[in-house]
């Protein structure tokens, strides 16, 4: 089930009635360890024994759309994560659950979390309450507030590296069609032509299923950028198809802007409407 022994090892500290109450995750990969996390959380709060594609229950669906009220994801609010969204979690935990053993929130881009969230977070986790349950998912530890991450158990999960055209399911021809888009995409980003660029993408590419590659062509660009300037592994490739030259800051809202759109993607949402929402956004970052 879960891509990394890491999270095994997690599923039987609990078997065992040694589950830690928070972890600090550094990956490589954080939308792919999010996932496996969502994983091992139907496995911690299964009522029965988990299998995938369960139909038993209705804990996986609630999961799967982010709907589990005794689950809480949160992530940076611009360029940081705020105190009052560590605030609003301290409430939402403030009863037991309903629908599943633990309450269980997930921090990501935990490095992001500014001094008042920090500071508000460690007194969550310096007298843990019996029944939640906390990850923090970081590409750096290092730059997680020593106090903190004293008071969690750290685990490393990191994932194989593919080439992008593994990744995005393509042929090398594919990939560089879409190469060449991206380089007159991102030409066009810090140009006043920059609101035809939805025009670019569906002159090039009209099916969703295309425009979705294409996103995630994209986003792995930056992310690359995001690892180098971190001075994390980085697929230097992926780098030098364009040179991008925005502070840490900067790329790290472009990161978020298109995990929202390509979350958005997944449900029958008019493209050009997906997309004018995509220009708007990334134009408001140069603002």
């Amino acid at each position: 089930m879960f891509q990394n022994e890491v999270l095994l090892e997690i599923l039987n500290r609990k078997r065992e009635n040694k589950l830690a109450h928070a972890y600090l995750i550094e990956t490589n990969n954080i939308e792919r360890a999010l996932k496996d996390l969502k994983d091992l959380i139907k496995t911690l709060n299964c009522p029965e024994e988990y299998k995938t594609n369960c139909s038993t229950c209705n804990l996986c669906n609630l999961i799967n759309k982010n709907n589990l009220p005794s689950l809480k994801i949160i992530e940076p609010d611009g360029t940081s994560i705020k105190k009052q969204q560590i605030e609003d979690l301290k409430i939402d935990f403030g009863t037991m659950p309903i629908y599943s053993t633990y309450n269980t929130y997930i921090i990501k881009y935990a490095d992001k979390l500014n001094a008042s969230s920090a500071n508000s977070m460690l007194k969550f986790v310096e007298e843990p309450t019996s029944g939640i349950l906390g990850f923090f998912l970081t590409t750096s530890k290092d730059s997680m507030m020593d106090t903190i991450k004293s008071r969690c158990q750290t685990l490393v999960l990191n994932y194989e590296v593919k080439k992008l055209t593994d990744k995005l399911e393509i042929d090398e021809e594919t990939y560089e069609k879409y190469k060449r888009t991206i380089i007159n995409y991102l030409d066009k980003l810090y140009s006043t032509d920059y609101i035809n660029n939805k025009v670019l993408i569906l002159n090039n590419y009209p099916e969703r299923k295309e425009v979705i590659i294409f996103l995630k062509f994209l986003f792995n660009i930056y992310h690359n950028y995001f690892l180098k300037i971190l001075g994390k592994q980085f697929e230097e490739e992926l780098t030098n198809i364009y040179q991008v030259t925005d502070s840490l800051d900067l790329i790290n809202k472009k990161l978020q802007i298109l995990t929202t759109i390509l979350n958005e993607m997944s449900y029958n949402v008019n493209i050009e409407l997906i997309l004018d929402k995509l220009v708007i956004e990334m134009r408001g970052t140069h603002e």
